[in-house]
């Protein structure tokens, strides 16, 4: 059986530079954790690594949060089975932290443990009607069109409303709006969700909103994202002929200001956002024509309440929102004020893509008011007051939960490479001596705990034979792969030899 019991695992010895290997224990199979490892690995001949991660399929958000038309962001994943198939290098699927073995445990295991297990929970709005039916996070969202198991059952209605309102122009927020809009053929040939790409199909969504609460100068998005978005004019235009995409932005939002200069002047990207925002707001027609889908740039604009509708109790029917200014605040930068003046903007369902959250574990200090781990350059330390007063001596951390949700995929290997960079000078200068001096039982400890508990390990060659059956599955369907998207399936498919 491919997952197994801990005690019937017999591992090969390794070649060590001590008397005994360092044993590294990486929480999170993300970029972040892979990154870790590999460098780890790299740096510290002779130390074993292992990856657990509480889902029973890796790579964490390069398969759950890429967007599905976004293949090529996903050939990372080729690196990070290099590193999992390395001698010195093991995956654990369906083990929890908090659940499955706590924090505690792993430190008395291991010499090291790294955090990387990213963010799992949604910043909340804080206004009324963010419970209403309809509403929902774009995390949520993400994870639906991408086969996450926990996110198959969110069953978003599509069907009963033509206007989709997302609230936030970061890439998330850029990529629920393309996914809404794309053409369902373009999006069948992709590794889609096979119930996400039927709701698409059966979509009355022609109308989506991007809203931010700042200007198009500030707006959160890359260019490439962006440029991405507004190129579905052609692909419309490719693909069905006169019907494309209409994109409306309102002439006065893109009038600018000295403080935006000086922002334009100060950051190449921002610059180069508003140059697309213009020459998208000037290259179409100034209405839209019948048939034609639309997406629309809010800008100026945040959210005061979620509408009730009249004639379905608990659901939503549109957002209030209250007008904005920007104000500075020195160093360049400007926030968003109310002005007191309010607006509603009618639609059936609201994705909020104000950001992800990590969640806190037991004995784990926590910045809840950041949702970081409180570090320096990776390093934990012991309170969250931001003082470097004491730090947890062989825990570290990594990627978003580090700091924050933040960046692309290759940003998280800079920060693997300060966060190893930490750990190697600890080692060198004697910082971890208490926790190394003696050896751990590491991985042969940790499957034994899991084997009492009756978890049921998922190993990497469980995690290949999930992804041989879903590349079988896509061949089907002329798709790269069909994802099995319930733990059910997941679970089966892993455990069958």
């Amino acid at each position: 059986m491919a997952i197994f019991r801990a005690r019937r695992v017999l591992w090969r010895s390794f070649s060590t530079i001590s008397s005994h290997p360092l044993r590294v224990c990486i929480v999170g199979s993300g970029p972040a954790g892979f990154y870790t490892a590999e460098k780890i690995l790299k740096t510290h001949q002779g130390s074993q690594v292992d990856i657990i991660d509480r889902l029973p399929t890796p790579y964490g958000l390069v398969r759950s949060g890429v967007a599905p038309d976004h293949p090529e962001t996903k050939n990372v994943i080729n690196q990070f089975s290099r590193v999992a198939q390395n001698g010195r290098c093991s995956f654990f699927g369906n083990v929890a932290l908090g659940s499955s073995i706590s924090l505690v445990e792993l430190r008395e295991l291991y010499h090291v443990v790294v955090l990387a297990y990213g963010a799992e929970s949604d910043r909340v709005v804080g206004i009324p009607g963010e419970d209403l039916k309809g509403v929902h996070s774009a995390r949520e969202f993400v994870w639906w069109y991408n086969g996450h198991p926990d996110g198959r059952n969110l069953d978003p209605d599509l069907k009963n409303t033509d206007t989709a309102v997302i609230l936030g122009q970061g890439n998330v927020a850029l990529d629920v709006a393309r996914i809404l809009l794309r053409p369902t053929s373009e999006l069948a040939i992709t590794d889609i969700a096979s119930h996400a790409l039927t709701a698409l199909e059966q979509s009355s969504i022609r109308k989506v909103y991007l809203v931010g609460r700042r200007g198009p100068v500030q707006a959160a998005c890359t260019a490439k994202e962006l440029r991405e978005v507004l190129e579905l004019r052609e692909v419309f235009i490719i693909l069905a002929g006169i019907k494309d995409l209409y994109i409306h932005i309102k002439e006065t939002d893109l009038k600018i200001t000295p403080a935006d200069e000086e922002e334009m002047k100060n950051s190449r990207i921002h610059r180069r956002i508003y140059e697309l925002l213009s020459k998208a707001a000037t290259a179409g027609p100034s209405q839209p024509s019948s048939g034609q889908r639309e997406l629309h740039f809010v800008f100026f604009r945040q959210p005061d309440r979620f509408l009730e509708s009249y004639d379905k109790k608990g659901y939503v029917s549109g957002v209030h929102l209250e007008k904005t200014g920007l104000k500075g605040i020195g160093s360049g930068k400007q926030i968003a004020i109310g002005t007191g003046q309010f607006e509603n903007l009618s639609c059936g369902i609201v994705l909020k893509s104000i950001g992800y959250k990590s969640v806190p574990v037991d004995d784990l200090p926590f910045d809840n008011q950041k949702g970081v781990v409180p570090n320096v350059k990776g390093r934990v330390l012991s309170d969250n007051s931001g003082y470097p007063t004491s730090f947890e001596n062989g825990l570290y951390v990594c990627g978003w939960l580090k700091r924050g949700p933040t960046g692309i995929i290759a940003t998280n290997l800079y920060c693997a490479e300060e966060t190893v960079a930490s750990l190697s000078e600890d080692l060198e200068l004697g910082v971890l001596a208490s926790t190394t001096r003696l050896p751990k039982l590491g991985r042969d400890g940790l499957l034994q705990i899991l084997d009492n508990r009756n978890v049921r390990v998922v190993p990497f060659s469980a995690w290949e034979r999930i992804d041989k059956e879903e590349k079988r599955l896509g061949s089907l369907r002329n798709k790269p792969r069909e994802k099995l998207t319930s733990w059910e399936e997941l679970l089966k498919v892993a455990g069958s030899e």
